[in-house]
């Protein structure tokens, strides 16, 4: 049953990938496994600077959906999800879900505003955050 969860924005944008946390309950997300995980994806995928990744903490699993924009206007999404043997990236068992999407709906209007412009503003897409 939907019941509303915790979005945070986290400023802490070292690397040009804006960062949330999304969770079941108020409780502070731990964010070193989800960065760690994030780490590794970065070395595997071309991933641009017009970026955002989730770190989620579901009711019974943990969920890393890394996004980034590219082809003009596609959003390209990895999500990997955190088994008791460690992080997988299976699109045939695991997906986003309707509670990450309020994030991506809110990056997609920022995309559309500065970077899907005549004069494409990367440090003013950065600067936006979901409330």
């Amino acid at each position: 049953m939907y019941k509303p969860r915790h979005i945070n924005r986290l400023l802490k944008n070292i690397d040009g990938i804006k960062r949330y946390t999304i969770s079941t309950d108020d409780d502070e997300v731990d964010t070193a496994e989800f960065e760690q995980r994030l780490a590794c994806l970065k070395t595997q995928k071309a991933v641009t600077k017009a970026a955002f990744v989730i770190f989620h903490r579901g009711e019974s699993l943990r969920y890393l959906v890394l996004c980034h924009w590219g082809n003009d206007n596609e959003l390209f999404t990895s999500v990997s999800v955190q088994e008791e043997a460690g992080w997988v990236e299976d699109s045939s068992r695991y997906s986003f879900c309707l509670y990450d999407m309020q994030v991506m709906w809110a990056e997609r209007n920022f995309y559309i505003q500065t970077i899907d412009v005549e004069q494409p503003d990367l440090a003013a897409y950065q600067a936006l955050y979901c409330d």
